[in-house]
């Protein structure tokens, strides 16, 4: 049987040198595979190529003698003036083919179409001709030097030519054998290399779009890298994308619709998107080894094909280009949201300018940040309610969210041919900005200022604080601060570009509603700050700033890092912490400091570095009373008032003798009972509703197989001084984890409803107070006896002041006295 493809030899025609190449380094005379195809230079690197034109020959005769129904030439021009101003489409050589009985067709070949100079300019590829080499994904997608970070995200590298051109020629008989191929110089300097014919009924460069397969590889070591890959030898592969194992019935009836999947682990299955001629040829391969083969033609024809432990499935189905819209169920608004479609199969079908993967498999953090996020193995886009795309013919699901407050949308949908609209309807839970309530994330970072709206629209987050901060040598979102907050057209959602200031041992500080920056923003050294920096400001005097504007200050993820956070609490310059994961440590340390007398709203924020976490997965949520209009400012105020809860997921209402979260309640001095109503609503199942009482569960509801709704209202005995505060988790108050990269629990908890006996609440607790003595005393020996410092006399400092180490130690003496104060009167 004829090959589908073969070199025509040029021996007798060749009258250069390979040297005749430019490039330093040039190919070996002989075999020379190019886009899958089989040319063959000369053997004799001095007689190696045509030369025509100019310093070459006038004209040369190939001998071809065989069918073909397409010669493909590999060529370039030697010289070019287009870049010089020269029009394209110079003549270069005239060809002319003669085919058998007689018939001759002839072609001119032109600078730009058929041919070209290398290197062509950026933008000078011809429009007829191909670079000899194919267009590819990156050979690593995990590691490579840190000057291809940029690069590597793309996941795909334009083809540029080495050494040649490859043009193909359509022979208008393809039933006459072509006898012999002339070449006449029409002027420019012109090199031939080789010829390949064709007798394959396909053009011999891919161009139908990618289409999407499957390969399941059985007996791979599972691994949390993929690390194996298809090439194809006359196309095109993408890099490797795991696949769901998991049916549609399962994807359709997870609890955590919405808010992503389970990672699927292992080596497959996994999808790749393939462009090729169907005589292409697919290698599955892992380091050098070849784990299967098979012919693209075979794969498109019968489905599927099967080689030694790989199997090769064709998914697509077809895809129409369709127009989404995404409504309030009750009154048919657009709604701002996260959504992503894919196949039945599991293959992403992202709309146009979204990620179908977001690049988390760099292992690093701020990058691929905005606009897309992944929730476990789920890629959502962020929309203002509209989008339009590819959708897969037939079935297809779509994975609908927004926040907390709106039943996520699950589902399956079917796309008719020709059809190009598609609506999708949410069905509204709970309006909490309608009772008054507004959710905000006090931490978020790397998001552009129009980013983190957009995002927070789509996650029904009314403020979203976007911290500027330093990680060592990096600065971050500097060119996002104005002193002034971002609001959108219709006033429901507001960015603030404001800070987070860091130590490593001091601890963390979000300075939040800054008119101007609070500098230096992070201090003493890395990971904060840059190598070698020396404990230029404390947290005290950082909040003392902040609130000399008239801002905000939070205690970040509370407690850590725990070196001044006391010093901050004992003398009242903290308004609120934050927590920004369900754990046993975040809850005791700030039970701790709330037996200890300290009011402090309990505040939640993400911590958003990449796009694994979505803005508001741990949010705030602040009571504006009905008198205030909603704004930056009096979010902040009513935050600082204590009338907050957090949730991750779960919508609390919560009340002490009729008093609303952050209130204090008048009981007799010798104590008494309180009615307490808590309820809960959530979009996902929760296990236990609990009411507590300086840390202790007194009243609770529990639903051992999960509910959505929950709610305890009865009589608790309180003896004194006290407060008391809801919160709603999983089973016995465990963390049913979250699917983001933290897997931080689904919980809910809110701040306290003080319990006073007198005029001022008070509540006192030794333990409490020894513990922050503790703590300020450690910090005052890490400033003196460790910290990094410049000498004495060789610097001014940013306060100004002489004595830099009384500035540091000033705020430390005003928690020990405080402190003292506290337990002499207890």
């Amino acid at each position: 049987m004829e090959p589908e493809y073969s070199a025509v030899p040029l021996d007798a025609a060749a009258n250069a040198p390979l040297t005749l190449l430019p490039e330093p380094v040039r190919p070996d005379p002989g075999e020379l595979e190019l886009r899958g195809l089989p040319f063959r230079l000369g053997s004799d690197p001095d007689r190696c190529l045509v030369h025509l034109g100019d310093g070459g020959a006038a004209e040369a005769e190939v001998q071809v003698g065989r069918h073909a129904r397409h010669l493909i030439f590999a060529h370039r021009v030697l010289a070019s003036r287009i870049m010089e101003g020269d029009p394209p489409g110079r003549p270069v050589v005239e060809l002319t083919v003669s085919l058998e009985g007689g018939t001759v067709a002839t072609h001119v070949i032109r600078e730009r179409f058929e041919v070209a100079f290398i290197p062509p300019g950026w933008g000078q590829l011809p429009f007829l001709a191909l670079p000899d080499q194919a267009d590819s994904a990156p050979d690593q997608r995990y590691v490579g030097a840190y000057s291809g970070i940029g690069y590597r995200q793309t996941e795909a590298h334009q083809a540029w030519p080495r050494w040649f051109y490859l043009w193909a020629w359509a022979n208008p008989s393809p039933d006459l054998r072509v006898e012999t191929v002339s070449l006449r110089s029409l002027g420019p300097s012109y090199a031939l290399a080789s010829i390949v014919a064709g007798t394959a009924d396909e053009f011999p460069f891919a161009r139908e779009g990618a289409r999407p397969v499957k390969v399941t590889i059985d007996g791979l070591e599972e691994k949390d890298e993929l690390e194996w890959r298809v090439e194809v030898d006359r196309g095109t592969a993408t890099l490797p994308y795991r696949l769901p194992s998991g049916t549609v019935d399962e994807f359709l009836a997870d609890p955590m619709a919405g808010f992503g999947d389970r990672f699927e682990e292992g080596q497959s299955p996994a999808y790749v998107e393939v462009s090729a001629v169907p005589s292409a040829t697919l290698h599955v391969t892992r380091d050098d080894e070849e784990l299967a083969s098979a012919r693209w033609g075979d794969v498109v024809e019968r489905g599927e094909v099967e080689s030694g432990a790989v199997r090769i499935q064709a998914l697509d189905s077809g895809r129409n280009w369709v127009r989404v819209r995404v409504v309030d169920d009750q009154s048919g608004q657009i709604v701002p949201c996260r959504v992503h479609f894919r196949s039945p199969q599991g293959v992403p079908f992202q709309p146009h300018g979204h990620h179908p993967q977001v690049n988390r498999d760099l292992g690093t953090w701020h990058s691929d940040i905005g606009g897309d996020l992944k929730m476990g193995s789920i890629t959502y886009a962020y929309i203002d309610g509209t989008c339009e795309g590819w959708l897969p013919r037939g079935e297809a699901l779509v994975d609908v969210a927004q926040g907390f407050e709106y039943q996520p949308l699950r589902t399956r949908v079917q796309i008719e041919p020709g059809q190009q609209d598609l609506e999708l309807r949410l069905r509204r839970m709970r309006d909490l900005n309608a009772e008054r309530w507004f959710a905000g994330d006090t931490h978020v970072h790397f998001l552009s200022t129009q980013g983190a709206q957009l995002e927070a629209m789509g996650e029904g987050v009314n403020v979203i604080n976007l911290l500027l901060s330093q990680w060592g040598h990096l600065f971050t979102n500097t060119e996002e601060f104005t002193g002034e907050p971002l609001v959108s057209r219709d006033g429901r959602t507001i960015v603030h570009a404001t800070q987070e200031n860091r130590q490593h041992l001091l601890g963390h500080l979000t300075l939040l509603g800054l008119r101007k920056q609070v500098a230096p923003w992070c201090s003493d050294g890395p990971s904060e700050a840059e190598l070698g920096g020396t404990l230029e400001v404390t947290m005290s005097d950082w909040a003392d700033r902040c609130h000399a504007q008239g801002g905000t200050v939070i205690l970040p993820h509370l407690p850590n890092p725990n070196g001044e956070p006391a010093t901050l609490i004992a003398t009242g310059r903290a308004d609120a912490v934050e927590m920004l994961q369900h754990g046993s440590y975040s809850h005791l340390e700030y039970y701790r400091y709330l037996n200890g007398g300290y009011r402090l709203p309990l505040v939640g924020g993400t911590d958003k570095m990449s796009s694994s976490v979505p803005v508001g997965l741990y949010r705030t949520y602040v009571h504006i009373p009905d008198d205030e209009e909603f704004s930056y400012e009096s979010w902040c105020r009513n935050l600082t008032a204590g009338r907050t809860f957090l949730s991750g997921g779960p919508l609390l209402s919560f009340s002490v003798e009729g008093a609303e979260i952050g209130d204090t309640v008048r009981i007799p001095a010798g104590g008494g009972t309180v009615e307490v109503r808590a309820e809960v609503h959530s979009i996902f199942p929760v296990h236990c509703l609990q009411v507590v009482q300086q840390g202790r569960v007194v009243a609770e509801a529990n639903s051992a197989e999960g509910s959505r709704h929950l709610t305890v209202h009865e009589r608790v005995r309180v003896e004194g001084d006290s407060w008391l505060a809801a919160r709603v988790a999983g089973p016995d108050y465990t963390a049913v984890p979250h699917l983001d990269e933290w897997g931080r629990g689904i919980m809910a908890h809110t701040s306290p409803v003080y319990l006073a006996t007198g005029e001022e609440w008070a509540l006192s607790d030794p333990a409490t107070t020894q513990y922050m003595l503790t703590l300020v005393e450690g910090t005052l020996s890490y400033i003196h006896e460790l910290s990094h410092q410049h000498a004495h006399g060789t610097v001014t400092h940013h306060h100004g002041e002489d004595d830099h180490i009384a500035y540091l130690e000033r705020p430390f003496r005003e928690a020990l006295e405080a402190l003292h104060r506290r337990h002499h009167h207890a």
